[in-house]
């Protein structure tokens, strides 16, 4: 079996920024970021973060604040 890119299964990951990127689907995610519910070859998870992030500022940027900022205030 190949370990391409291709052949892989990547899951959509989001930090406390609401920044998405791609991660192995069988690894759990770095610190700092969660799974955003949706996985699938790269291309796919690739397509889904093109739909879903619609705006690329970080959420302190757009006048929100990050999950763990909120709550240590």
């Amino acid at each position: 079996m190949s370990d391409t890119a291709a052949d892989r299964t990547y899951q959509v990951v989001v930090n406390q920024e609401e920044q998405y990127s791609i991660w192995d689907a069988d690894r759990e995610p770095p610190e700092g970021w969660r799974a955003a519910g949706f996985t699938g070859d790269r291309r796919q998870c690739l397509a889904h973060i093109t739909a879903v992030w619609t705006d690329l500022r970080p959420l302190s940027v757009r006048g929100g604040r990050p999950a763990a900022q909120s709550e240590a205030r």
